[in-house]
């Protein structure tokens, strides 16, 4: 390790489940979008920072250690795991995902549909226009992910693109023209080791405990 810079996170514009990622359009049926879940926006914006931390139980503990287990668990399984009844584990389920508290995400491989292009954009915005550019930019399908951060860099963003030439003109023609951009930085990802939960081989996703399981 040579270097290291930390931002705080100041408020999220877009993020979250991805099969709502509106580059996907189309891969789907309506059948199959269906049974995803419902519809709607994947990520209210909210602010990061709540004023009144949530207080958590011995079973929310238990239940979001099946959730880690098994995203698609049933109600009543857990309801089992959380020694509750499934009408309870639902209220607590739905306050929990109102609240911000928890969200479900869909991890998925992009390369493996043709997006070949990751990268992640350093915004340098005018402060009287982060809030406008952060909602414009969660609204282009590209942007998988847009939040407000400290310091040089105000404004974050990961963008999935097919190839490095839809990225320059993704960047240049797209968000360069937002009023309120004063300069950006364009990381490029070139290898992706890991996501939120599963790690990255090639274009496929592999499940970190299959692979702990044959050591």
């Amino acid at each position: 390790m040579l270097d290291l810079q930390a931002s705080v996170l100041l408020r999220q514009f877009v993020g979250g489940r991805g099969h709502y990622w509106a580059a996907l359009a189309g891969t789907l049926t309506p059948e199959q979008e269906s049974a995803l879940g419902p519809g709607g926006n994947p990520f209210a914006e909210r602010p990061v920072v709540r004023n009144q931390p949530s207080r958590l139980s011995a079973q929310d503990e238990k239940l979001f250690a099946a959730l880690a287990a098994d995203g698609r668990a049933s109600l009543v399984h857990l309801a089992a795991a959380a020694d509750l009844t499934p009408g309870r584990v639902s209220r607590r389920l739905h306050a929990l995902l109102s609240g911000g508290v928890v969200h479900i995400d869909v991890e998925i491989a992009p390369m493996a549909l043709g997006y070949r292009a990751r990268a992640n954009l350093w915004m340098r915005t005018h402060p009287g226009k982060i809030k406008a550019v952060g909602r414009a930019m969660a609204q282009m399908p590209e942007v998988g992910f847009a939040a407000a951060v400290s310091g040089p860099y105000n404004l974050h963003a990961v963008v999935q693109c097919r190839d490095l030439d839809e990225l320059f003109e993704f960047t240049t023609d797209r968000v360069g023209i937002l009023p309120g951009v004063e300069g950006m930085e364009i990381s490029p990802v070139f290898c992706q080791i890991k996501q939120a939960g599963t790690r990255v081989d090639g274009d496929r996703l592999t499940d970190p405990s299959s692979e702990r399981s044959r050591r």
